[in-house]
This record gives C-alpha cells, sequence and structure tokens, in this order.
C-alpha cells in the first residue's frame, strides 16, 4: 500500500504481516514478535521455529492493537547502532523491512528504492512510544495513573453505588478479563489513610480526597484501579468516628475485609493502641464465624469461575512514629511479627482468619512520610499468589453484591452492647420467637433463600400462639413423622352437626377418660416467629362458627340432655375464658379440698388465680382490678380472699394477653350452668363477642375503615365482612362468593372475597 493512501492517513494502524516466511510465505498477519529472532511473525511460524531446541527460550510477545514494530536495521545484527532499538515509522512493501526515520533517509532516500511503496505508521503512536521509550520507570508509572479516578462503591447506609457488573467495570476503568487484586485500607479517623494509599499507589495524587478539616471527608466505601500494580484499592471511613448508623457503617468495613486480598492497617501512633488487636482479632472470629461459610455458598450460587478463598487477607500493618523507636528496634534479635502475635495472646484475641500479618513501620523525624518501605512490601505480597489468585473485577463485583445482600438490614445502635467490634447482631437474623423471645441463629436474609427461622434453644408453649404441633405416636415409633391436626368437625359433617359431635365428643375426656392428645399423638412445642402463617388448626374458627349459627344453637338446646348440655357449656366456658383460666378439661378436683368432680357438679374458677374450685371454696366475691375485672366484686376462693390486702403481681404482658379474653368472659357471665342462657347471650351486642371469637388471621374491626377491594368508605348502612380465606375486611359486593377454605378449616363453602374465589386450586 502506497504512503498516499495508507491507513495512517484515516488514524488507523495498518494490519501486520509475518516477516519470516518460514510455513506461511510472509501471507498471515503477524500475532508476536520475538526480539531474539528480530521479526514479527504469525502463529504457525512462531510454532515452528521456537520448537528447535536452540530457539525455544527466546523472549515473544503477543501483538496488541496498534502496536508499532522496531526498526529492522537498527535491531539486526548489521544495524548501524548496535543496542540501540528505534521504533519505526514506516514500512518498505517492496524490501519488506520496517524502517525509521534515520533507516529511511540513509537506504530509501536515492536510486530506485526511492520509489518503492511504503506504509506509513500512526505518527502520534510512534511519537508517544518514543516518549515512553526515553522515561525512566517512575515517570512511565506516574504517567499511566494520570488519568485514575476514585468513585463511591457503597455509601454510609451499606448501599451499592454501582447498577451491576459492568457499570463497577466502567468506573474502574479496567478491562473485563483483567486480572487484578483487591487492596484496602483500615484505621482510626485522621491517621492518613487516604493519604497513605494516594502516595503508595498514585505518586501523590489526590485520588482519595483529603482535607485538614475536622470532620471526616471520606464516607461510605471508595475504590479506584491502579494500572500498574493492577489492583482495585479500596478507601475505607475511619474508626472511632463521630457518625450516625455506627453499627452499620461497622459491620459494612467487614465486607470490604472479606472481598481484599491484602489489607493495610494504618496507624499514626507513637506506640500500637490496643485497639489496633481488638479490631483485628474481633474481625478474624467475625470473619470465620460468619463469612467463611457465606463466601463458599456465594461461589455456588453466583456461578463463580474463580473459587472464593475462604481463608482471609493478609495484613499490613503501616505504623508510623515520630518520637518512639519502631516496633522491635530494642530487641534487634526478635522479630516484630513475633511481638504482634504475643499482643494478640495478651488481649485474648486470635487472628486466625488471616493469611499472614506484616508489620512495617516507618519513623518520620522530618515531613513527608516515608512510603517507599510500604510501597515494597505491597509490591512483594501481591505477588504472592499462594492463597489468594487475581481474579476477575466482574467476580469481585458478584461477591461484594452477595455479601451485601445476605448481611443487610438496619442494626438499632440503642440496643447494642459494644464489647466486641463485630457482635453476631451484626450478622445474624434479628427476628425473635413471639412465644420464647429467642432469636432466629441463622445469618441475615436467610429467607431470600428458602431457609426458615431456627433457634439453639427450645421453645416454650403459649397459650396465644398455641404452638402445640402434634404428630401421630405409632407414626413417628415406626420412623415416620405425620403431622396431625386437631379438627373439630369432619369434612363430611353439616358445620353444626360438626361442632355438636365436637362438644359430644368431650364429654369422654371430660368425664373422666384420656385425653387423646395424651396417648396417641407425640406434641412438640415449636418456635412462633414473625409472619409466617402460624398453626392453622381447625378449632382456631369455631368460637367464629359459634356466632355464625348461634340462632341454630338457642333452637336445638331445649333439645339436648343434660350430660352434653355441661359438656358443650365447659367447652363454650373454655373459648371465652381469660388466658391465665385452667381448662375445664384439666379440673379434675377442686383446687383447695380436693373433692372429685362428678359428671354434674359445676365448676368454679377464682378470678384471682384461675384455679378450678367447687361452689363451698370460692363462694366469697371481692374487686380484681388487677385482672382487668374492674371495681365490681367478683367470685375469687377462700385463700385468694384472704390475701385481698396484697396486690397481685401481674406483668403488662399478662395484662395484654388476658384483656382480649376478659372482654369475651365479661359477656360469657351470662352463661352460667346451662346451653338456656345462649338465647339470653344472643341479645347482648355482637360486637363484644366478635372480637373475642374472631380468628388471628382477620383484621380486626376497627382497622377496617374502607373495602379492601374497592375502597369505599364502611358506614351504618355499609357493613363489614370478612373474608375467610385472607382475614381482609370487604363490603358484601366484594365478597357474596362461598368456597371452602381448607387451609383456614373452613371445610364448608363460606364467604370470601373477590381476588380469593378467583384462585385456582383450594384455598
Amino acid at each position: 500500500m502506497s504512503a498516499q493512501t495508507s491507513p495512517a492517513e484515516k488514524g488507523l494502524n495498518p494490519g501486520l504481516l509475518c516477516q519470516e516466511s518460514y510455513t506461511c510465505s510472509g501471507t498471515d498477519e503477524a500475532v508476536f514478535e520475538c526480539d531474539e529472532c528480530c521479526s514479527l511473525q504469525c502463529l504457525r511460524c512462531e510454532e515452528e521455529l521456537h520448537r528447535q531446541e536452540r530457539l525455544r527460550n527466546h523472549e515473544r510477545i503477543r501483538l496488541k492493537a496498534g502496536h508499532v514494530p522496531y526498526c529492522d536495521p537498527c535491531k539486526g545484527p548489521s544495524g548501524h547502532s548496535p543496542g540501540m532499538k528505534q521504533r519505526a515509522v514506516v514500512r518498505c512493501q517492496t524490501c519488506k523491512i520496517n524502517l525509521c526515520l534515520e533507516c529511511q533517509k540513509r537506504t530509501h532516500s536515492g536510486g530506485n528504492r526511492r520509489r518503492h511503496p511504503v506504509t506509513v505508521y500512526h505518527v502520534a503512536k510512534v511519537q508517544e512510544l518514543l516518549e515512553e521509550e526515553g522515561m525512566d520507570e517512575d515517570t512511565k508509572r506516574k504517567k499511566m495513573t494520570e488519568k485514575v479516578v476514585s468513585f463511591l462503591l457503597v455509601d454510609e447506609n451499606e448501599e451499592i453505588q454501582v447498577t451491576n457488573e459492568e457499570d463497577f467495570i466502567r468506573k474502574l476503568d479496567c478491562k473485563p478479563d483483567q486480572h487484578l487484586k483487591v487492596v484496602s485500607i483500615f484505621g482510626n479517623t485522621g491517621d492518613g489513610k487516604s493519604h497513605t494509599l494516594n502516595h503508595t499507589f498514585f505518586y501523590g495524587r489526590e485520588v482519595f480526597k483529603t482535607s485538614p478539616a475536622q470532620e471526616s471527608c471520606t464516607v461510605g466505601v471508595w475504590a479506584a484501579y491502579d494500572p500498574v500494580h493492577k489492583v482495585a484499592v479500596i478507601d475505607t471511613e475511619g474508626l472511632l468516628g463521630a457518625t450516625v448508623n455506627l453499627s452499620q457503617r461497622t459491620r459494612l468495613l467487614l465486607k470490604v475485609l472479606a472481598i481484599s486480598d491484602l489489607v493495610i492497617y494504618r496507624t499514626h501512633a507513637d506506640r500500637l493502641h490496643n485497639d489496633l488487636f481488638k479490631f483485628l482479632g474481633d474481625a478474624s472470629e467475625a470473619y470465620l464465624k460468619h463469612f467463611t461459610k457465606e463466601l463458599k455458598a456465594t461461589t455456588a450460587r453466583c456461578g463463580l469461575d474463580v473459587p472464593l478463598s475462604t481463608l482471609g487477607p493478609a495484613v499490613i500493618i503501616f505504623h508510623e512514629t515520630v518520637h518512639t523507636q519502631l516496633l522491635g528496634s530494642d530487641h534487634p534479635s526478635e522479630v516484630p511479627e513475633k511481638l504482634i502475635q504475643d499482643r494478640f495472646r495478651k488481649l485474648g484475641r486470635f487472628p486466625e482468619a488471616f493469611s499472614s500479618i506484616h508489620y512495617k513501620g516507618t519513623r518520620t523525624y522530618n515531613p513527608p512520610t516515608d512510603f517507599s518501605g510500604l510501597r515494597r512490601a505491597l509490591e512483594q505480597q501481591l505477588e504472592n499468589n499462594t492463597t489468594r489468585s487475581p481474579r476477575h473485577p466482574g467476580v469481585i463485583f458478584k461477591a461484594l453484591k452477595a455479601l451485601s445482600d445476605r448481611f443487610s438490614g438496619e442494626i438499632p445502635d440503642d440496643q447494642m452492647a459494644h464489647s466486641s467490634f463485630f457482635p453476631d447482631e451484626y450478622f445474624t437474623c434479628s427476628v425473635l420467637c413471639l412465644s420464647c423471645g429467642a432469636g432466629c441463629k441463622n445469618s441475615m436474609n436467610h429467607g431470600k433463600e428458602g431457609v426458615p427461622h431456627e433457634a439453639n434453644s427450645r421453645c416454650r408453649y403459649s397459650h396465644q400462639y398455641d404452638n402445640r404441633v402434634f404428630t401421630c405416636k405409632a407414626c413417628y415409633e415406626r420412623g415416620n413423622e405425620v403431622s396431625v391436626v386437631p379438627k373439630t368437625a369432619a369434612s363430611t359433617d353439616s358445620p353444626w352437626m360438626g361442632l355438636a359431635k365436637y362438644a359430644w365428643s368431650g364429654r369422654q375426656y371430660w368425664f373422666g377418660n384420656q385425653d387423646p392428645v395424651d396417648t396417641v399423638v407425640r406434641t412438640e412445642i415449636v418456635h412462633v416467629w414473625p409472619g409466617t402463617d402460624g398453626f392453622l388448626k381447625d378449632n382456631n374458627n369455631a368460637a367464629q362458627r359459634l356466632l355464625d349459627g348461634m340462632n341454630f344453637m338457642a333452637q336445638s338446646v331445649s333439645e339436648l340432655s343434660l350430660g352434653p348440655t355441661k359438656a358443650v357449656t365447659s367447652w363454650l366456658t373454655d373459648q371465652i375464658a381469660p388466658a391465665y383460666w385452667r381448662p375445664n378439661s384439666q379440673i379434675l378436683s377442686c383446687n383447695k379440698c380436693a373433692t372429685s368432680f362428678k359428671d354434674n357438679d359445676t365448676k368454679h374458677h377464682c378470678r384471682a388465680c384461675g384455679e378450678g374450685f367447687c361452689d363451698s371454696c370460692s363462694s366469697k366475691t371481692r374487686p380484681v382490678p388487677e385482672r382487668g375485672w374492674g371495681p365490681a366484686p367478683v367470685r375469687v376462693c377462700d385463700n385468694c380472699y384472704e390475701a385481698r390486702n396484697s396486690q397481685l403481681d401481674v406483668t403488662e404482658a399478662q395484662a395484654d394477653d388476658e384483656g382480649g379474653t376478659l372482654i369475651a368472659r365479661k359477656v360469657g357471665e351470662a352463661v352460667q350452668n346451662t346451653l338456656g342462657a345462649v338465647v339470653t347471650a344472643i341479645d347482648i351486642p355482637l360486637g363484644l363477642v366478635k372480637d373475642a371469637a374472631r380468628p388471628a388471621y382477620w383484621v380486626p374491626d376497627h382497622e377496617i375503615l374502607h373495602c379492601h377491594n374497592c375502597r369505599k368508605e364502611f358506614s351504618i348502612k355499609l357493613s363489614k365482612h370478612h373474608c375467610r380465606a385472607c382475614g381482609q375486611g370487604f363490603c358484601d359486593e366484594c365478597s357474596h362468593d362461598r368456597r371452602a377454605v381448607p387451609s383456614r378449616g373452613w371445610d364448608h363453602p363460606v364467604r370470601v372475597c373477590f381476588n380469593c374465589n378467583k384462585k385456582p386450586g383450594d384455598l
């Protein structure tokens, strides 16, 4: 191609052809440049040539886009200036050689060669290469970092500020396939962390912001790419700073530490403080306890090509002093690293998670600080790939994203005892069991992976949540675990026939027989976690079903015999009894005189202690305001009557538990000994009973202001109706459909809302 039509005029680099012609006859594109062969070589020629024993160890480089070769006469054995390599400016197409400006004038300025067509290499590129070749190493490195800028990677609220992997690579300004390591820095606020990074990696340029002001200039986590060492450099917020969200910001530091290959702990003090050892020791413990397992899971979950190391990063303690000697200076025979390990042991901290801990000190008699020793120590550690290998920037982003998704959420500072830099509360699930108050032992956000809540301790039974799970005892002994759900009625029975059978079957154990819970099933007390569906049992809605058919019961009560009447009465009493009352089914004898109750005997509950008594042992009355009965006298046992001058110790939580059931009991005081009084109960405003009879999943009436579907506001003329499936409040038009809801214990068609009725399958 002639000079007049060369691609250089269009700002492009010409294609380079193989100069060996060993196997390709000079027609293939050049891929390698061998300095010792003094030629550009295609793939085939490079492979065949260097199979020879004498050429096998030649230095070869793969050509990059925009490559400008050296001048052939200059670098050849017959060159005019041995040892001096010059970049070519043209390539003679006839002679098939690359020529620098001087060699072109010398060999092609006259004769027939003057007319040879030449290809001109990109002048600007040649000039740039010539300038770089005239620079020393430090100047070249400084030039490479001229355009580096930092960016906010994670803010103080633990929110990642890059949208995705591509955005991370773009802001980092490196190639997607570039293998790199991560270097981060930690230390107390005001110790010059940003200043240290600027001088160690970027030759003093203010890539990371510094400030002489009292306020910290680094908020959150900032990152930049060092093209010289091929590392992602991360600057963090200082410790011991007066900040809000202290717990979340401290947790953020450990996430940065987890993705780092090399950690610098910067301290500017005449002596090493205990905070340094406590921070590293606590970070090591938290890393092994919470992050090792998560990093393994992240490798599998994200499908990473490069496994994330479960061994923590290497640590360099950079210690700058002014008035004191460096560590180990007064004991030349002792290695500083051994003295550091001794300090860890004395403080009861064991930095086992870190692959290594090194000490690098510098004493600054007169500013500026000498960072050359730290730079050499860093370069030595970065070359070590034994435990932590370089990886693509996309892998680094995925690891940080996975850790941020897992360990996130607010941590109330006022509830945290900061005996450790990284307490378990920073990384474990904050959900508490509603029944016993035990905390979940799993890591944060485990629900996203379908992992349920778990606790280390066993739970206790709570009447409020009825957190019993029944399994068939016979099946359990045969090695199978089959759950048993208590049912008030068979699916084939009508609602009130089933309820009548339920009441009548109660007579079997109320009249002296054993409770099936104690004989045929195995009972386990399980934890109650917020947001779960709870324990869906058929008898949870028995009270509401009782209200739905109250008129039918009133009409039928006169037809029942005495035995089932007493059974149903006791059952009804248990449904509306306060939480602290002992159930009728458990009262076999008077709690004071121990007289056994017969079939027709009446059991009385003391309103103070809640135990069961005969009539003669509970004939006295007195006010029991501490149980919520108000100033009016109510039935109490003899013992509680005699202790009337002492106030019962009822906690606020107990009072709250009893409040809902007490309303029902006050209404139920009209129900004395027979079901005939149920007719009287109908005359009592049903609103009072409905709150007590309402299933747990129903939204309370007072919270329902408008229809959940059409948003019409409820009034006296527009009634509220509950959907038996979702428990929300609807108007009649939006909830006129009827379907069975077996998951909620409604085996027969009941009211459901418009939305639930559209769901396929069983509700």
